[in-house]
């Protein structure tokens, strides 16, 4: 068995291939809808069922998420996620990613880790 498949399930190396597949003019417009809406719903802070809730507050995260990324895959043209999936899995035949934007990210984390360092020694440490 292939590390990318279990069963009829399509694990982790797919979803380089989703998110390349996003921009392409061959998906169908719903696919990329549901898409956005998995990806809002995951980073969101609202959920179904607050996760204060014991148990069905996780639960809704453990049952949506995947059942949506399922529906997703299902959704996405064969032979648009094919070629996406070799493409994903081809370091010659990847997208590149903005590296700049990466490292000003990276960066500007960075400055706020260390003025936050630099303050709160200040706030701690201060002579009266």
């Amino acid at each position: 068995m292939r590390r990318e498949e279990v069963g009829h399930l399509v694990a982790f190396p797919t979803i380089p291939g989703e998110a390349c597949a996003k921009r392409d003019s061959r998906m169908p417009w719903y696919a990329n809808l549901l898409g956005g809406v998995i990806l809002a719903y995951a980073f969101s802070p609202i959920d179904l069922i607050p996760d204060f809730i014991p148990v069905l507050g996780y639960l809704d995260d453990l049952i949506l998420l995947p059942a949506g990324i399922l529906l997703l895959l299902q959704l996405i043209p064969a032979e648009v996620m094919e070629e996406y999936r070799i493409k994903a899995e081809n370091p010659e035949l990847r997208i590149s990613g903005n590296w700049l934007f990466g490292l000003f990210v990276v960066l500007l984390w960075l400055l706020a880790i260390g003025l936050s360092i630099h303050f709160m020694y200040r706030w701690f440490f201060r002579s009266p």
